[in-house]
């Protein structure tokens, strides 16, 4: 397996609607590590670190999030992996 990484930024209403703790889940069902947190301006950030196919899955998630959230755009880039995450984690401050 060849580790990828991929920032992605999520944007519409993700902030106050549990996108974090829905990616955090999604992402540790799916063997990620990594970390999600929310922005200043409204989005939320999340850095995933596995197989890419695997990240695809979690975008894919993301797309749809929690009940109560609305994803309008979904940017992804992709990069080597820095392999300096132990776990998928929710980070508070940006």
């Amino acid at each position: 397996m060849i580790l990828i990484a991929a920032e992605i930024l999520v944007s519409g209403r993700v902030q106050g609607v549990y996108y974090r703790a829905f990616t955090q889940e999604a992402a540790l069902r799916l063997g990620l590590t990594g970390f999600c947190r929310n922005l200043p301006d409204g989005r939320v950030e999340v850095v995933a670190e596995g197989d890419r196919e695997v990240i695809e899955t979690l975008i894919d998630q993301l797309r749809i999030g929690p009940p109560r959230a609305r994803v309008e755009d979904i940017q992804v880039n992709w990069k080597p992996a820095e392999k300096s995450f132990k776990d998928f984690s929710i980070r508070y401050r940006s």
